[in-house]
């Protein structure tokens, strides 16, 4: 199935947002509600992986970012998005640091990347809000949370999919 690939350039950052991609509001609050949503993917409930500020955006176009960025501080907790089993937790993929992904269904995975310590080991099965790390800066410069969903081993845009 799809496989991660290395985020290679960082546009700059964006302010934080409360709603989906479509709405850009000056200075709102940081994002991140663990409120479960049913939505556009079928049976799955979405939560946030950590609170903070958005401070990259989901590109589809060129080297872009395969998923969003999202601003913490080392040792914040990051939450499983929706339930799932753990498919890989470990340091193998170049610029992703410490990562783990999840496989929710034949149809979707989330990766959670730069992690500090990996709290979820593969072939355990998480639910939505479960602890599966701890946020840090490996591979990256600074302390941050780089989240990606796929859907059938496409990479779509995160905020799509979690809840306002």
């Amino acid at each position: 199935a799809g496989r991660i690939c290395p985020v290679r350039s960082a546009p700059a950052p964006v302010g934080s947002v409360k709603k989906p991609a479509e709405t850009i509001v000056k200075n709102p609050p940081s994002v991140g509600s663990n409120v479960q949503a049913p939505g556009k993917s079928g049976s799955l409930n979405w939560g946030w992986p950590v609170s903070g500020q958005l401070l990259k955006r989901f590109s589809s176009e060129g080297v872009g970012s395969k998923g969003i960025d999202i601003a913490g501080k080392r040792g914040d907790i990051v939450k499983a998005s929706a339930d799932g089993v753990v498919v890989y937790a470990g340091e193998g993929l170049v610029g992703y640091g410490k990562l783990i992904i999840l496989r929710h269904n034949d149809e979707y995975i989330t990766a959670y990347a730069h992690n500090d310590r990996l709290i979820a080991g593969e072939g355990q099965r998480v639910k939505l809000g479960q602890t599966i790390a701890e946020l840090g800066s490996t591979g990256t410069d600074r302390d941050k949370l780089h989240f990606e969903i796929r859907y059938k081993g496409k990479p779509i845009d995160p905020l799509t999919i979690l809840p306002n």
